[in-house]
């Protein structure tokens, strides 16, 4: 059965650069006030130490008794709702910068960032995922997705299958600099006009060990490229958004532009 209406919250806040235990004290406390009835939780990408490329002291090791992923799930259990964000972790031989999405029973599915940062080495250090993570959820489908995946509208393209769209909400989570502001707006307004979807982009604030600025502007947007809310620059904030299915299914009804789309592969 399908939520009419689907309430998302993005959780805009500083980090404590690499330091995953005083995030998870100071989240605990920023989220006291969360409305008990969203039924999605966004943090931001590496939101226990910071976009740090140190991954060999900072990355926790993937298993089942992963301190970081028991935390979400106890979080998620307590809201009733699905949590989300990205932290560094150690799977095997290999580092990734890793998206969990936990439910309140206990289950997650996690997504490995696709396109790693060369800019700022990420590439170097943590590995690339390759299989997008698509999420039916209160009954709606939805795509999470890592920062500099923004830049690359292929990955990030919804497609019809059986006459039903992949994602009904595109979600990003961010360590977006506040020097490239301008293309964070604009590119998360495109991304919601050509795949007729909403789109929610939630960014940290504050300054890290490496002197990079970061403003927040997150923001959640509408299936016609509407901005239906966004958090001032440089607040800590819970912005919850809500999200209306009918609404979004009569649009594509009217104007179908995904069923013209054009088929490709990605390789």
């Amino acid at each position: 059965m399908t939520n009419e209406i689907l309430k998302i919250t993005l959780v805009q806040t500083d980090l404590i650069w690499e330091n995953p235990q005083e995030n998870l004290k100071a989240l605990e406390e920023f989220l006291t006030p969360l409305p008990n009835d969203t039924d999605v939780v966004v943090l931001p990408e590496m939101f226990t130490t910071g976009f740090s490329m140190n991954a060999e002291n900072i990355s926790s090791t993937w298993t089942s008794e992963n301190k970081i992923l028991h935390w979400l799930q106890q979080k998620a259990r307590q809201y009733n709702a699905a949590f989300t964000g990205t932290i560094p972790v150690r799977d095997k031989n290999h580092f990734y910068n890793r998206l969990l999405w936990v439910e309140p029973d206990g289950n997650c599915q996690f997504y490995d960032k696709r396109h790693t940062f060369s800019f700022a080495g990420e590439d170097k250090v943590y590995s690339k995922g390759d299989n997008k993570l698509l999420i039916h959820w209160r009954g709606w489908r939805i795509c999470p997705l890592i920062c500099y995946d923004l830049r690359f509208p292929v990955w990030s393209r919804n497609r019809i299958n059986n006459d039903t769209a992949d994602y009904d909400l595109l979600i990003y989570v961010a360590n977006w600099p506040s020097v490239r502001n301008y293309p964070w707006r604009q590119l998360l307004i495109a991304r919601s006009i050509e795949n007729v979807s909403y789109v929610a982009g939630c960014n940290r604030i504050g300054t890290d060990a490496n002197g990079h600025e970061y403003s927040g502007h997150s923001m959640v947007i509408d299936f016609k490229g509407e901005i239906i809310t966004q958090t001032s620059e440089n607040i800590s904030t819970l912005l919850t958004a809500t999200c209306d299915f009918k609404e979004l299914q009569n649009f594509r009804n009217k104007f179908p532009a995904l069923r013209d789309s054009d088929t490709f592969r990605i390789e």
